[in-house]
């Protein structure tokens, strides 16, 4: 599947396609069973042109089970998901448990600091639209190679100040003053898939810009920031290319001060 978007901006790399399916790629790249890992950085890998493949048992962390649709992964995380992204859990950290597991998260005790209190932190948590997949596996893979037979769930670019512009405006085109784009705070996973995919299930869905999670930054370029779009989305704002200001002068004039020297 090839994106007229993506050719008309320009983009440095491949949009990523958040597909849902209960058949296993061959060769994708997956967390093992048990150990930590980061779904911000498969996504990059899958803009580089990797496959990557996520389930029930290798979703990399709590916050990125929740991030690709595999329930209410936070009821499990010790000391409290609120204390973690707030100011801490300094009781939970006196525990035997808790102990053992500050040494490697030293996070538990004086927390990321993302939200001012446990109990604003909480009422962020409650209101994420946290959702179970109905499929066994979440796939994540360059648009390029999406078959026919293969409809996505999310489309995500990585795009720099400049192409955000663009893709905002496109979201908007025949939007008659609906607000179609929201930057919602969120982990990394939650912007890329979750808050998009519950934006798919609505009559009028927004793209989503994200990326914005401090956590998550350094496994992305420091010039780039996530678009995504429900599948349908996509469609439309693909349809809307041809004719667009994607074709006029005040865009390819922005477009020719992102090209590399060499290309010019």
């Amino acid at each position: 599947m090839q994106s007229k978007i993506a050719a008309a901006m320009k983009l440095k790399y491949s949009p990523v396609a958040i597909l849902l399916t209960n058949e296993k790629p061959e060769g994708a790249l997956q967390f093992k069973e048990g150990r930590w890992g980061c779904v911000v950085a498969m996504f990059t890998a899958a803009a580089k042109g990797r496959t990557a493949v996520f389930d029930r048992k290798t979703f990399g962390c709590l916050g990125g089970g929740v991030g690709l649709g595999f329930g209410n992964q936070y009821v499990n995380f010790p000391g409290g998901i609120e204390y973690f992204i707030s100011t801490g859990n300094k009781d939970f950290c006196r525990s035997e448990i808790g102990k053992n597991l500050v040494r490697n998260l030293p996070a538990l005790e004086d927390g990321e600091r993302y939200f001012k209190s446990p109990e604003i932190a909480k009422k962020f948590v409650d209101a994420l639209p946290i959702t179970d997949v109905p499929t066994t596996y979440v796939v994540f893979k360059p648009l390029a190679e999406v078959t026919p037979g293969e409809t996505p769930a999310v489309i995500v670019f990585l795009a720099n100040p400049d192409q955000l512009s663009a893709l905002t405006v496109l979201a908007n085109y025949e939007s008659g003053g609906r607000l179609n784009v929201i930057a919602p705070f969120g982990a990394g996973c939650h912007t890329i898939f979750l808050i998009p995919y519950a934006e798919g299930k609505s009559e009028h869905p927004r793209a989503v810009i994200g990326l914005t999670d401090i956590s998550a930054r350094k496994h992305v370029d420091k010039d780039l920031l996530s678009f995504a779009v429900p599948f349908k989305m996509f469609l439309q704002m693909e349809s809307n290319v041809e004719g667009s200001f994607l074709e006029k002068e005040n865009w390819l004039q922005v477009l020719e001060r992102n090209q590399p020297e060499f290309s010019k």
